[in-house]
Parts: structure tokens; sequence; C-alpha cells
């Protein structure tokens, strides 16, 4: 599963990175301090934003298996390792169907990045169990939990806010999406399936200089709001032209806030 384009896998990647929790990657390269080789597998990997992220913290021997159902970004994300002594599998795989095909053969940690907000209760639950019940550690990052704030304020943006979390529980693929509840749902299953967790916040922080990450997803909240219904296309597109001079000017910020969590058999900590 992917749905997203390049481009804008490569326009979020750098605020991503910077802003994966550090405590919850604390715990992910501790976890793995006495290990010299690691078996990893990425779930709807996308360009391979995940793999870019954590290796450097791992072992310094590593198989990673990239899945995702879009070919042209799984063939981005398994072409260029990066570093010596990580090899790179790439497979097709969509992840509704045959969730639990990504566990067969030997799996050290299962990772993720921007997906279980996006994925259903039903699905969540499917995920939680094939790992618990392979006792694998599991690092999920950049989960939307709904939290956002616009400076300056503007009248409309409460209700942009609401709109855009009612798409969020829109089906993505999974069945209705489980949106900002997604980090806390999952906490609270892998816990009660025997597990321990670390989460952490990792917000999207962007200041006047954010242009086009602003730009980018200011508008395709314009659009959320549009499919939901509930404001008029005319209150939008007034939010939106305001938004966006305020962008062109320097004078935006945005903050959005994400979930990251590190999940781990609670017999091993």
């Amino acid at each position: 599963m992917s749905g997203f384009s390049a481009d804008w896998l490569a326009l979020r990647e750098p605020y991503d990175l910077r802003a994966r929790n550090s405590t919850v990657l604390d715990a992910v390269t501790a976890f793995f301090e006495r290990r010299t080789s690691l078996n990893v597998v990425d779930l709807a990997c996308g360009t391979g934003s995940t793999l870019r992220a954590i290796s450097p913290r791992l072992p310094a021997r590593q198989s990673w298996t990239l899945m995702d159902n879009d070919l042209d970004l799984l063939a981005r994300a398994a072409s260029a390792p990066p570093k010596p002594g990580i090899a790179v599998t790439a497979v097709p795989l969509d992840l509704n169907q045959q969730l639990e095909a990504a566990f067969e053969g030997k799996v050290d940690l299962v990772t993720t990045s921007a997906l279980l907000d996006l994925v259903s209760e039903a699905w969540l639950h499917r995920l939680a169990v094939a790992v618990t019940d392979s006792s694998i550690p599991f690092y999920a990052a950049l989960s939307y939990d709904g939290r956002v704030t616009f400076t300056p304020p503007d009248p409309f943006d409460a209700a942009i806010a609401r709109s855009v979390d009612a798409h969020q529980h829109t089906d993505k693929g999974f069945g209705p999406a489980l949106g900002p509840a997604a980090a806390d749902f999952a906490l609270t299953r892998f816990e009660a399936l025997g597990y321990s967790a670390i989460p952490g916040v990792s917000d999207w922080a962007m200041g006047p200089e954010d242009r086009d990450l602003q730009t980018e997803l200011l508008g395709g909240w314009a659009m959320a709001a549009h499919d939901i219904g509930t404001l008029s296309g005319e209150d939008i597109r007034a939010w939106w032209t305001r938004r966006r001079a305020m962008v062109a000017a320097g004078r935006s910020a945005l903050l959005v806030g994400h979930i990251d969590f590190f999940a781990t058999p609670s017999a091993t900590r």
C-alpha cells in the first residue's frame, strides 16, 4: 500500500527525519546493540525512508525486506542501499490481503512509517496479532494524532481541521481508517497482547521558511475538506486563499502532531 507520489514522499522525508522521536530511536538502538546482524521487514516502504532513517543506528550487517504494492516506489526504494553491508530485497505485497505473508521467514524487526493512521481497527488488530504471535519487536513512526497548530490563526482553521480528521477516518484501502486514533489504539493492542511500548511525539514543525511543504499540505487539506462537504466551497476557497498568502509572505508556521513507538515482548525487556 502506498497511494502517495514519489514527489510528495521526497518533499516530506527531511521533515520526517527531523521529527522522528530520539528517545524511541534510542530504544530501538539499545534493543539491538549486541546483535551483529539483523533481518528487518518494512511495511508500506514507499521510497525507503525508514531504511534510510534508522539503518545507521542498527548493526553493521542488515537485510531489509521492503514491502509495498506500488511497484514504482518499490523500485526506487530498492535501487540504492544506504551503505555497504545492507542487503535490500523488494517484495510487491498487498498488505490488506496478504499481511500475514510479511512475517514468513526469519524476522528480527518490523518497521513502518506513516501507515497506521491509514488503516482500520480490524487491520491494525491483525497486524498486532501477527507481530506478537511471532514475538517480533515493532517500530512504528509518524502516525498522525490530530494535533494541529496554525500560526497565525484563521477563523476557519478549526473547521478545516475537523474536516481533515473526518477525512482521515475514510477508507484508505483497509476499511474505515483509525486516523488520529491509530497510535493510541495500537499501543493499547500491543500492551494487551503482552508487549511493552515506548512512545514519543514526532511532530512536524514547519516555520515560515518551509513554504513548499506547507503549501502542499494545506492544499491537500482544502481538498479533503471539500471531499467531506461540511463546509461550503466558498468558505474553503477563502480559507485556502488566506493561508496560501500567509505562506507566500513568510508569515505562516504549522505544527502537525505525530506519534512514534517501539513495542517489544515484555519477557525480553
